[in-house]
C-alpha cells in the first residue's frame, strides 16, 4: 500500500508544474542537455525511493541561464504522507555558509569589512587565545598565536577555529569546541563569539583548511558592523533583490508545513536521526547551519553568482568579487584539507565560502576548473560550473551518510546528461 502510495506521488510531483518556475525554461536540447540522459535522474531517485533510502527529492538544473530540469520525486513528510513539490523548503545547513558569504562581501565592496581586518578588530576577545599543540601522550599544550585571526581566515576557513564532536576532528583540543549543532544554542551571536573565544585553535591562524564555526564567527561580525540581524542584512542585500522568498533564518507556521522532513530511522543502520533545527530553532542567525529555502530560491542565487553578481536587473555583488569569491585562496604555505570534508573532491581548494575546482581529474566526479560549491548535511547540494554555464541545486531530507552518496551521484547524472554547448 505505500509503496503504492509513493509510486502516485512520485508520477504527479515528477511532471508538476504547479510552483512558479524560478528561470526562463528552456527544452535541454536547446541548451546541450540530452532529455533523455536527464531522465536518468529520474529513475535514480524513483529507485532511491522504491528502497526506501530517501523520502524524496526536489532537483534543479539550468544551463546558459536557462531552466532545463526543476521536477520533485517522493514525500516531503512520509509519516504525514505530505508530497514532495517543487517549492518545498529544505534546511540548508552548510549551504547557508553561501549566501552568508555573499552578504559578507556586499560590505566589502562597501569598505566596510576588508578581508585582511583583524577579528579583533570586532570581537577583541580572540587576541587573548592560544593554540593547541597535541603531544604525543594525547593531551596537548598551549602557544600564543604567531599572527591574529584576519576576516580572510574565516571565509576560507584557516582560522584554527573547528567543529567539536566531527569524527575526523577527534584531537583533544577539538574536544574542547562545541559541536554544530551545540553551538546553535549559546545565546545571541555576539555571546557565541564570546564563549568561543576563550578556546584554545586547533591550528595557529593562516595554515590549515580546517572546516568549522569560523562562518558562525563571521556571521556575528556582520551582526556587529551592520546593527541587524544576519537575516535581516541577507534579506536587504541578497533574498529579496533575487525574490528568493522562501529563504529565511525563522521560517513562519506556513513554511514550516512545507519543510521537508527525513525518516525517523537511518535506512542504513536503523538508528534514529533528525534534523536538529527542526527540534529546535536555533537561538540566533548562525551563518555556518541555520538558514532554509527552496532549491527554486537557490537555483536564483547560483545563477546570479555564475552571471557575475546580478539576476534579472539586480546587482548583488561585482563580477570583480564574484571571482575573487570563487577563486581559490588557499596558498602553498596552507594545508588543503578540502578533501577530507569531501573524500570525492581530490583537486579542490576554497575560496570564500565555496569549494573550488583547481585542476582537472582526482576527483571522484566530472567537471572543470573553475567550478565552485558547497553542500549541505541534512542532503542538499550546489555546483556551478562556469565553463559549461551549468548551475544545479538539489534538496532531500537525508541527514545520515546517504547524503555524500547523494551529492557525488547527481554531478555524475547532470554531468553525464551534457551534449554539447
Amino acid at each position: 500500500m505505500f509503496k503504492n502510495f509513493l509510486t502516485t506521488a512520485i508520477a504527479l510531483t515528477a511532471i508538476q508544474t504547479a510552483a512558479a518556475q524560478p528561470l526562463p525554461a528552456a527544452t535541454p536540447d536547446s541548451v546541450g542537455m540530452s532529455a533523455q540522459r536527464l531522465a536518468n535522474i529520474d529513475t535514480f531517485f524513483k529507485s532511491e525511493i522504491d528502497k526506501q533510502r530517501v523520502p524524496g527529492a526536489v532537483v534543479a538544473i539550468a544551463r546558459n541561464g536557462k531552466l532545463v530540469y526543476f521536477k520533485a520525486f517522493g514525500m516531503a513528510d512520509a509519516a504525514k504522507g505530505v508530497v514532495m513539490q517543487t517549492d518545498t523548503i529544505f534546511q540548508l545547513a552548510s549551504m547557508t555558509k553561501i549566501q552568508a558569504a555573499v552578504g559578507a562581501l556586499a560590505l566589502t565592496e562597501q569598505g566596510r569589512l576588508p578581508l585582511q581586518s583583524r577579528l579583533t578588530d570586532y570581537f577583541p576577545a580572540f587576541g587573548t587565545g592560544q593554540v593547541g599543540v597535541p603531544s604525543t601522550d594525547g593531551k596537548f599544550t598551549l602557544e600564543p598565536q604567531k599572527r591574529p585571526i584576519l576576516i580572510h581566515d574565516l571565509f576560507r576557513h584557516t582560522s584554527g577555529i573547528p567543529y567539536g564532536g566531527r569524527p575526523d576532528g577527534s584531537s583533544a583540543i577539538a574536544a574542547l569546541w562545541p559541536s554544530g549543532g551545540a553551538a546553535q544554542n549559546m545565546g545571541t551571536s555576539a555571546e557565541f563569539a564570546s564563549a568561543i573565544a576563550q578556546l584554545p585553535l586547533v591550528y595557529q591562524p593562516g595554515t590549515v583548511f580546517e572546516y568549522g564555526l569560523s562562518f558562525d564567527v563571521l556571521g556575528a561580525v556582520v551582526e556587529k558592523i551592520t546593527g541587524k540581524s544576519l537575516g535581516g542584512h541577507l534579506s536587504d542585500t541578497v533574498w529579496t533583490p533575487l525574490k528568493m522568498n522562501d529563504t529565511t533564518f525563522r521560517p513562519s507556521e506556513a513554511q514550516m508545513a512545507r519543510v521537508a522532513r527525513p525518516f525517523p530511522n537511518n535506512p542504513l543502520d536503523g538508528k534514529p536521526q533528525s534534523i536538529l533545527a527542526l527540534q529546535r530553532a536555533p537561538s540566533f542567525d548562525c551563518a555556518g547551519a541555520c538558514a532554509f529555502g527552496s532549491m527554486g530560491d537557490y537555483i536564483r542565487f547560483g545563477q546570479m553568482l555564475l552571471n557575475g553578481g546580478s539576476l534579472d536587473g539586480a546587482q548583488v555583488l561585482s563580477p570583480a568579487f564574484v571571482q575573487l569569491m570563487t577563486s581559490n585562496h588557499l596558498g602553498a604555505g596552507i594545508n588543503n584539507r578540502v578533501a577530507a570534508v569531501e573524500p570525492h573532491r581530490d583537486g579542490y581548494g576554497f575560496g570564500l565560502g565555496v569549494a573550488v575546482r583547481v585542476q582537472s581529474g582526482l576527483a571522484a566526479v566530472p567537471g572543470n576548473p573553475g567550478e565552485f560549491s558547497w553542500n549541505g548535511a541534512n542532503g542538499t547540494g550546489f555546483f556551478c560550473d562556469p565553463k559549461e554555464q551549468l548551475v544545479v541545486a538539489f534538496g532531500t531530507a537525508a541527514p545520515g551518510e546517504l547524503r555524500k552518496y547523494y551529492r557525488e551521484q547527481v554531478q555524475d547524472l547532470v554531468y553525464g546528461a551534457l551534449t554539447g554547448r
